[in-house]
């Protein structure tokens, strides 16, 4: 199942401006650049202070899998915070966010009408305040299902709903997110 939080930091990292630093040794160094020192990336990482040294000095090279991802992820997070800020920005007052997705949405709606939940494949802007709740709210660390209620209130009204001219009353849920892509 994909997450949104993972959706809107692969929506973020699309507007880099430079390539993110390829190998461990370069990673390293711009972790423990941005860290200030080896001791807080060896904490971040769950390595010894020694193993973050070696891979600076480039006697290590190849990290296995688990700490290939975990520092790849951490630096993901760390690069380019000013780009990512304005990306975000300029979506949450400007452009918007661009949702495509396959995922089973379910409805409650009026009495004599099918709430049946089905699978159904939506390629959907929203508009900036949605983008602006999905961000603020992923920046606090809210839970997963929070971001999910925003993003079907979002596509409750402008797919489902048409901005209120069709269907009142009828309320969205989002359940079981099959593939979701981000755009801002």
């Amino acid at each position: 199942m994909v997450t949104i939080g993972e959706s809107l930091e692969r929506a973020e990292a699309e507007h880099f401006t430079r390539p993110m630093p390829k190998s461990a040794q370069a990673q390293m160094k711009f972790l423990v650049r941005q860290l200030k020192g080896t001791r807080a990336v060896a904490e971040l990482l769950g390595v010894s202070q020694r193993t973050v040294e070696r891979y600076v000095v480039g006697r290590l090279k190849r990290p296995r899998k688990q700490l290939a991802d975990k520092l790849a992820t951490e630096v993901r997070k760390r690069w380019q915070p000013r780009v990512r800020e304005r990306a975000k920005q300029r979506a949450a007052t400007a452009t918007g966010v661009f949702v495509s997705t396959r995922a089973q949405f379910g409805f409650t709606a009026a009495p004599g009408t099918t709430d049946d939940p089905r699978v159904r494949y939506i390629s959907q802007a929203l508009p900036p305040e949605y983008a602006a709740r999905l961000f603020e709210a992923h920046d606090t660390g809210v839970p997963e299902q929070q971001l999910q209620q925003i993003l079907a209130e979002g596509l409750g009204e402008m797919y489902f709903r048409d901005r209120n001219r069709r269907a009142p009353g009828l309320h969205v849920h989002l359940n079981n997110i099959e593939e979701l892509d981000l755009g801002i």
